[in-house]
């Protein structure tokens, strides 16, 4: 869709010259901006002439750009312990895009743009990455994905912060991931999508640190043990759901049963999205290979 209201489009190549106007709004891939009118917004800058590299091997995981396009995320090369990697494939293939997407859209505006289906958001949360974001006065600031997205089309993000990166750790890449994912047609929207991880062996059990929240509250750093569910499409927000170690199926479907805030547009009632997702999360569970497990302690309350 042409952007009538658009009179100037500008491409910044050093962060000095990033600063947003009023009227401007960042540019990377675009799928989604040039998808509906936009009557407010009276300048692009666009962000890919800002060289940010699309991945990065860091001493502790990886490092995506925010301007790294869905087709580049696939093309990557993971480690060879990193189990969690066909999760990547799965939350891409999710979205239900063409290659000429994939080659346009990037991970960054998939979580920025904030819609419930955005399965980039579901991946990170999932991975328990952590969003780099630069603030307005130069400098930056760090927090969860998690809790970055706070509801359709609504984000933390302040006017003129820009996300740069997702910081994802090593060990939550290292353990073992599920995928459940359902809409009301063959090729329609997601109506929930289900996802989780889990620890399968020792060796995935690092120690956390948590976030510095009170015991039992955090939304962890992938370091964490345990089992991880997270349901995103069938709620306004991702919905985080943490044990200690894999629960039984009947622990989580109570977890499920009780959260009463769920999706309700024309891709699905919250009555049927609730219901999917509490089937898909004892169908993770039993993938994990702990039906019917007892005594695990539920760690983490809705995030």
């Amino acid at each position: 869709m042409d952007l009538v209201s658009v009179r100037t489009v500008r491409t910044p190549s050093h962060r000095d010259d990033l600063a947003l106007a009023p009227g401007e709004q960042p540019l990377a891939g675009g799928t989604w901006l040039y998808s509906e009118e936009q009557p407010d917004t009276t300048g692009l800058v666009d962000l890919t002439g800002l060289g940010w590299p699309d991945a990065e091997h860091t001493p502790d995981g990886l490092r995506l750009g925010a301007t790294c396009t869905l087709a580049t995320l696939l093309r990557l090369t993971p480690e060879p312990d990193w189990r969690a990697w066909p999760l990547v494939d799965r939350c891409v293939n999710a979205l239900l895009a063409s290659f000429k997407v994939w080659n346009a859209a990037t991970v960054g505006g998939n979580v920025a743009t904030a819609l419930p289906a955005g399965a980039v958001t579901a991946l990170l949360v999932t991975l328990d990455a952590t969003a780099v974001v630069w603030t307005t006065d130069g400098g930056e600031r760090r927090m969860p994905v998690a809790e970055l997205v706070t509801g359709p089309r609504t984000t933390t993000l302040a006017p003129g912060e820009v996300v740069r990166a997702f910081d994802v750790p090593a060990a939550a890449l290292r353990q073992e991931t599920g995928f459940r994912r359902v809409s009301l047609s063959p090729h329609g929207r997601t109506g929930t999508l289900v996802t989780a991880r889990w620890s399968s062996t020792d060796r995935d059990t690092d120690t956390g640190t948590g976030t510095g929240t009170a015991p039992g509250t955090g939304t962890g750093t992938g370091t964490d043990p345990g089992f991880v569910l997270v349901v995103t499409g069938g709620v306004p927000r991702p919905l985080v759901l943490r044990w200690d170690s894999v629960p039984s199926a009947a622990a989580v479907d109570a977890a499920l049963a009780d959260h009463d805030d769920w999706y309700d547009d024309p891709h699905g009632s919250p009555t049927w999205r609730r219901g999917v997702s509490r089937r898909f999360a004892a169908e993770l569970v039993a993938e994990a290979g702990a039906t019917g497990h007892s005594g695990s302690r539920w760690t983490g309350g809705v995030r």
